[in-house]
């Protein structure tokens, strides 16, 4: 998906101003947070992006961290002072989507890297797993998704998956559910409320991923109906 040249300059969807809750809070220190600021506004969704720690006040319910380069983002997040504030959220047991490099960000552990950031999804990630930009390569998989208390919910069926020198699941703990598997490798991962992917839902033109974390999550549902 081609996002529109408005973008580079949009800091924010035009009803997050007002609005006291319900926004979509997008890591923008680097990386594709444009191609979800695109993907929510189909979707008429709120959102804003996030660049320092005052970007994050008490209207923002969920989070999404894009992907990009994870070393360089950590070390933004810290720099920002947007770490703390992301941390607390996810903590707090509030929603939040990683893809590609959010991914590794929210994993306890990092397969062939020493550092470890959130550390909130149970899960060993390897970073760039998937090789170099010319080892980029699509699919089509059905995802699965879960209650928060981890029970099965539905699936979402023949979603197009798109990996740029992504990650994938080395091991997955016993708190995370498996929602997709491409070519044998765990590439989707559901915990509670943490969502997390190896592949790029944002530079699809499907929109169902997006529509399951911003729309569907409520009280203990975290399913399509």
């Amino acid at each position: 998906m081609v996002v529109d040249v408005s973008y580079i300059s949009k800091e924010h969807s035009e009803d997050a101003t007002t609005a006291s809750s319900g926004v979509t809070g997008i890591l923008a220190v680097q990386g594709a947070f444009a191609e979800h600021a695109a993907m929510l506004d189909r979707l008429g969704a709120p959102w804003k992006l996030l660049r320092a720690r005052e970007d994050f006040d008490e209207s923002i319910d969920r989070v999404i961290l894009p992907g990009g380069e994870s070393t360089t983002q950590g070390k933004l997040l810290r720099s920002t002072g947007l770490f703390e504030p992301i941390n607390e959220h996810i903590k707090a047991g509030k929603p939040v989507f990683g893809t590609c490099a959010g991914m590794i960000l929210l994993a306890q552990r990092l397969e062939n890297d020493p550092n470890v950031y959130f550390g909130a999804l149970d899960a060993t990630v390897r970073r760039n797993a998937y090789g170099r930009q010319l080892g980029s390569f699509m699919a089509t998989e059905n995802v699965a998704t879960f209650h928060a208390d981890g029970t099965p919910a539905g699936v979402i069926e023949n979603f197009p998956l798109v990996f740029i020198r992504g990650p994938f699941v080395a091991e997955t703990g016993a708190n995370a559910r498996v929602m997709c598997e491409a070519n044998g490798n765990t590439v989707a991962l559901q915990q509670g409320r943490i969502l997390a992917t190896a592949f790029h839902p944002e530079i699809t033109p499907d929109t169902r991923i997006h529509e399951l974390f911003s729309n569907h999550m409520r009280n203990n549902l975290f399913a399509l109906n």
